[in-house]
């Protein structure tokens, strides 16, 4: 997550030599991507990238400057407690904390604002510091050159630089603030290029929170191994609740939250739109399964074929139309084997 800055301002500025340079031949990114609240605080737009929601926050607010003590959200039903319900690891990695307390207040150049999950009273145990679930899931920035170096991080990782390397402050040495992001990004964005997560299929988005005034065009980029790439730029309109709703599409957790559920995801930036993939396979008995797909065009049939060694597919079942969820009856000669599941779209 950076600050503050329109897209206007980072596209093509010699401030942002990493961007421009190194990070846009190799990405897909937006031109009209916005802030859905029209509000210019942080806090309301951090909180939408994790529920779709401000909770009745304005730009105006004071409440938006607040730290949890004061304003805090009894909600469940938020993106990081949907991952924990699905067995789908989350974390937040924040600059500037010390990582054996929740962090609750500012501290240093950490920003408690720019930190949605601690707003949340599931997370924290209703502002308790102590809380064990809280001080698990935030974790100090410090740490994620480990994590990403031993194959450690969570499948769902939220990144907010400090004060002075998000683009939010002048601060010494540079006292340029975008030229301090996209020196931080810099120095930090190719330790993630370079990770066993990011290079097995991983997605790296940068995101802008707001431009610092409303209806101007913030910034995202995506990088992905399965991203479109060599500079791809989306002129559809998007914002922040179509960020979350492809989060969800992604993990494939519902029911989409609150803006999510009237907007479209970011498909448009990877090279299969859509992204044909199993969402789940349950078992149920010796040779009978239960299959759940993702991504599939409302008209395609769809082939579920199996094998035992990655060659020799077979199809055992076909669905109708439309159909998402299919119950699968292995033949016999497949008994006592271990086996693989592919999806056949003939549409694709």
């Amino acid at each position: 997550m950076m600050e503050n800055h329109g897209w206007a301002s980072i596209k093509d500025s010699t401030n942002a030599p990493f961007i421009n340079n190194v990070l846009l031949p190799q990405a897909s990114y937006c031109e009209q991507y916005y802030e859905p609240t029209n509000f210019t605080a942080s806090l309301p737009n951090y909180l939408w990238l994790e529920s779709g929601s401000a909770f009745g926050l304005t730009g105006t607010d004071t409440n938006c400057y607040s730290p949890p003590a004061i304003w805090s959200v009894g909600e469940t039903n938020h993106l990081s407690t949907l991952l924990q319900n699905a067995g789908i690891s989350w974390r937040s990695y924040q600059e500037c904390i010390a990582g054996n307390v929740v962090p609750l207040s500012n501290d240093g150049c950490y920003v408690v604002r720019h930190n949605p999950f601690v707003y949340f009273h599931d997370v924290t145990g209703t502002n308790d510091p102590h809380y064990p679930y809280g001080i698990v899931h935030n974790r100090p920035y410090s740490e994620l050159g480990r994590d990403l170096t031993n194959n450690a991080v969570a499948r769902y990782n939220f990144i907010t630089p400090g004060g002075c390397t998000d683009m939010h402050n002048s601060c010494p040495p540079l006292n340029n603030p975008v030229l301090q992001g996209d020196s931080w990004l810099a120095s930090e964005v190719p330790k993630i290029l370079d990770s066993p997560a990011y290079l097995d299929n991983g997605a790296l988005f940068i995101i802008w929170d707001d431009a610092g005034a409303p209806r101007i065009p913030i910034g995202l980029i995506v990088l992905s191994p399965l991203a479109k790439g060599g500079s791809y730029v989306s002129t559809n309109r998007y914002t922040h609740s179509d960020t979350l709703r492809t989060f969800e599409d992604i993990f494939g957790v519902q029911p989409y939250l609150g803006g999510a559920a009237d907007a479209r995801n970011l498909a448009e930036l990877f090279a299969q739109p859509g992204g044909l993939r199993f969402s789940s396979i349950d078992k149920l008995g010796d040779a009978s399964y239960r299959l759940s797909a993702n991504g599939m065009a409302s008209n395609a049939t769809l082939i579920v074929q199996v094998s035992t060694n990655l060659f020799d597919w077979n199809p055992v079942q076909t669905n109708s139309p439309g159909q998402t969820t299919l119950d699968v009856n292995v033949p016999a000669m497949y008994s006592g084997e271990a086996l693989f599941f592919r999806l056949n779209d003939p549409g694709s």
